[in-house]
């Protein structure tokens, strides 16, 4: 399995998404675990809203009826949403890592990130829950999600721990932030910058790029692979599985990891035979000409 670099330490480059695991049984979930540490994927990413806090309720059953599984996983989780609106108060983060702690049944989480931009963040209270976490041995690490430049900077200016990751969506069909850098320019919308050059900014700022819904279109809307919406893109995905004789998913995720930012692919299959072409994907190193290739194929024409 590819390692990537977070703040000094390795870790794999896919990551086990945990948004749709509260359909699995706890002996499903399990089997789903074990796959993917076989597979050398040992980092599982949740959120308190994921399933309200269910989905965290059954890891943290799962693990306590494996003891010692814990210290072989890597546990990330993501607070500040709440219903109608965000939370980045001091007294709502340390509230909402108590309930993620008690959910999982562990006593730290390995990565804290916050989950979506709070327009009323005050970042001095972000800093005092930070130092209060860290201090406490709740929180190893600290990051974002779908934060921007500018907001990260304005986080900086208060925030003594390093943010050492941003998660946000990218794929094939949803290429937002590389678009405006290869549109520069040019009178094509998709030369609108709506990112604030976030790819650059990590990559110079040392922070690791986390890709959600690598296997989607839109926001929920759903899936390019075998969308007939896409056939270019899916026949170019078929020759290159046939290829590197891997999965359609597999070179999804390659075409991610090709990218020279320091990225991981959070992927949020329960299916256990979909893992092993996924994990494949993630040791095939795609040629400049095809990764362009699935650029264009995905509906880019460059300028």
């Amino acid at each position: 399995m590819k390692q990537v670099s977070i703040g000094g330490r390795n870790v794999p480059a896919i990551i086990q998404g945990c948004m749709r695991i509260g359909g699995l049984s706890e002996e499903q979930l399990e089997g789903l675990i074990q796959t993917q540490l076989d597979l050398g994927v040992n980092y599982w990413d949740h959120a308190d809203i994921y399933g309200q806090g269910t989905c965290e309720e059954l890891f943290g059953r799962v693990l306590s009826r494996n003891p010692g599984l814990r210290e072989k996983l890597i546990l990330q989780s993501k607070c500040g949403i709440r219903v109608g609106r965000y939370d980045f108060s001091k007294d709502y983060i340390l509230e909402s890592v108590d309930g993620i702690l008690s959910r999982l049944k562990t006593d730290r989480l390995d990565y804290l990130l916050l989950h979506r931009p709070d327009l009323l963040m005050e970042p001095e209270e972000v800093a005092e829950a930070f130092d209060e976490l860290a201090q406490q041995g709740k929180v190893l690490h600290f990051g974002v999600s779908n934060h921007t430049p500018s907001q990260i900077q304005l986080l900086k200016t208060c925030v003594r721990r390093p943010l050492e990751i941003n998660q946000i969506q990218l794929s094939l069909a949803h290429t937002l932030v590389l678009d405006g850098p290869a549109y520069f320019n040019t009178t094509d919308v998709r030369g609108i910058c709506r990112d604030e050059g976030i790819v650059d900014y990590c990559r110079m700022e040392g922070m690791t790029i986390q890709c959600y819904s690598p296997f989607q279109y839109g926001a929920f809307e759903g899936t390019f692979l075998g969308n007939p919406d896409y056939r270019k893109l899916n026949r170019e995905l078929e020759r290159l599985a046939e290829k590197y004789d891997t999965t359609t998913n597999g070179i999804a995720v390659a075409w991610l990891l090709r990218h020279p930012a320091n990225m991981q692919v959070v992927v949020g299959t329960t299916n256990p035979r979909r893992a092993p072409g996924i994990a494949q994907g993630a040791d095939i190193v795609l040629t400049r000409e095809e990764w362009y290739s699935l650029y264009r194929a995905a509906g880019n024409i460059l300028p």
